[in-house]
């Protein structure tokens, strides 16, 4: 029980000591460790009673990463990387919300696989130093 507690606290600090570089980095692995329970939760037997009601939990709480990272970009100021970003993760949001409604792992799968390309990407600018292109991007508060 104490161990749980800090690691809660060390989530927290992490979160709250985070440049907003890291932080778009750690929705995309929320995001990404979502997604990848869903898709464990998709190959339990169908028998097993909690098998739909994770891939429900799992699916929302990526679309909520999702509409977060949405919300945060600053499309005037990040021009046309800002809009095409805001038009892929609404893209991926209407494919996971076809994922969860048909109970489908292929727009998981989808979506998963565009999500780490993305966050490889953002993990490479930040490493080059392109911090000040991130912040012309995303709403920095």
């Amino acid at each position: 029980m104490l161990a749980q507690g800090y690691a809660r606290t060390y989530r927290a600090n992490a979160v709250l000591t985070a440049s907003p570089g890291q932080l778009v980095l750690m929705l995309y692995d929320g995001a990404l460790r979502c997604l990848g329970i869903a898709r464990e939760a998709f190959s339990r037997p169908e028998e097993d009673l909690q098998r739909l009601s994770i891939i429900n939990q799992q699916l929302q709480k990526a679309q909520l990463i999702l509409t977060e990272l949405q919300s945060g970009l600053n499309l005037e100021a990040g021009g046309e990387i800002a809009r095409t970003l805001h038009q892929l993760y609404d893209y991926h949001n209407r494919r996971l919300f076809e994922a969860n409604i048909r109970k489908n792992e292929a727009p998981v799968i989808e979506v998963e696989r565009l999500l780490l390309e993305l966050r490889e990407a953002w993990a490479q600018m930040l490493a080059q130093g392109g911090g000040a292109s991130l912040d012309q991007v995303r709403t920095v508060a």
